[in-house]
């Protein structure tokens, strides 16, 4: 099978010759791979490591405010001082690799909805770049599963009022949290229905992005979850579906107690598996949600992937295989999140040639 064919078949519960693997990684681990397969580009390097690559279709940004920025609006965030939203980026470097964190809040002190209106940067639905991602997109979808664009309620809703008061928001003025929620719905609504409309058949995935759990729990009760985000998230998988499409959801952390939910919303797939986490053991999810949904991920990259031996990867990854993809169907092998700066090349081809060498 090919790497489309395979991904579509499992999305599809269909039988696969293979247990088809993707992988996520930073700039610093992609020049790494490819100066050790001697690849000049991605898709040079998807073949030599015999990837079954999701490839990601962010759409370009040009803020109306451009004068205001000073770097292009790329995706969901920004390669400039700004994000597609307005929050500041500054660059942090970490080893060997270059972050950009989320400046101060441009919402965190706005006390009313009122105030909502000052906000010179609500993105603009008609400034993204769909002719860009179509093109894009046409180069890639003959061989491999696209996804995009990335959209998100609560992750958005952080960075513009900052974790703490985020969270003090759903407990303490819901009038605020809702206004907000609902301009940032509105506006990720209206550019994802004219994504879906421009890209048509070379688009496969949608990716919403909305991360609720921590390393031991949730960031928010089920019960605030369902308030403020049930309702959303099923507008958003109809959309979606409407135009015979998938959801795939990611949210790292212990999330276990919000999956029945977003099954119940619509989800097709879940990333990223964080098995390390309570309630996320990979035996007891497929076993109360394998008919149901698709998994993505698993592969630890906290400890297994960075610190372990090539023998330790092909461990995990086995264990994987054999709980989440028990049937046969149902799973995409994945690290739980980007394979981060550092880790060694040698453990990232373990995990994939467990999987396509055995």
């Amino acid at each position: 099978m090919t790497p489309k064919k395979r991904i579509l078949a499992i999305l599809n519960n269909e039988p696969v010759d293979r247990i088809p693997v993707d992988l996520w990684y930073t700039d610093e681990v992609a020049a790494s791979l490819k100066e050790y397969f001697n690849v000049a580009d991605d898709f040079e390097l998807y073949r030599a490591m015999n990837l079954d690559k999701i490839v990601w279709l962010f759409p370009g940004y040009k803020s109306p405010a451009a004068d205001k920025f000073t770097g292009s609006q790329v995706g969901a965030q920004a390669v400039g001082e700004r994000t597609t939203w307005g929050v500041p980026l500054k660059p942090i470097q970490s080893g060997k690799a270059v972050y950009h964190e989320f400046g101060t809040p441009p919402l965190k002190e706005y006390d009313s909805a009122e105030m909502l209106d000052r906000y010179e940067f609500w993105p603009d639905p008609d400034c993204f770049d769909y002719q860009g991602s179509l093109e894009t997109a046409k180069k890639v979808s003959p061989s491999y599963v696209t996804i995009g664009p990335w959209i998100s309620f609560f992750e958005v809703y952080c960075q513009m009022r900052g974790l703490e008061q985020s969270l003090m928001d759903l407990l303490t003025n819901e009038s605020l949290a809702v206004a907000i929620l609902d301009r940032i719905e509105d506006c990720q609504t209206k550019m994802l229905k004219k994504y879906l409309q421009v890209l048509g058949d070379h688009l496969d995935l949608v990716f919403i992005s909305d991360d609720m759990g921590m390393q031991q729990s949730l960031l928010i009760s089920p019960a605030i979850w369902k308030t403020f985000f049930q309702e959303r998230m099923k507008r958003w998988c109809g959309l979606i579906h409407s135009y015979d499409k998938k959801v795939f959801y990611h949210s790292d952390g212990a999330v276990e107690p919000l999956i029945p939910f977003l099954l119940d919303c619509g989800i097709d797939v879940l990333n990223p598996i964080q098995h390390a986490c309570p309630g996320m053991d990979t035996a007891e999810l497929k076993k109360k949600y394998g008919s149901r949904v698709v998994f993505h991920g698993g592969i630890d990259n906290q400890s297994v992937l960075p610190f372990g031996r090539p023998q330790d990867v092909r461990n995990e990854t086995r264990n994987c295989l054999d709980t989440l993809a028990s049937d046969g169907r149902g799973y995409i092998v994945c690290s739980c999140h980007n394979v981060q700066a550092g880790t060694p090349v040698e453990n990232i081809i373990a995990m994939v040639e467990t999987v396509t060498k055995g």
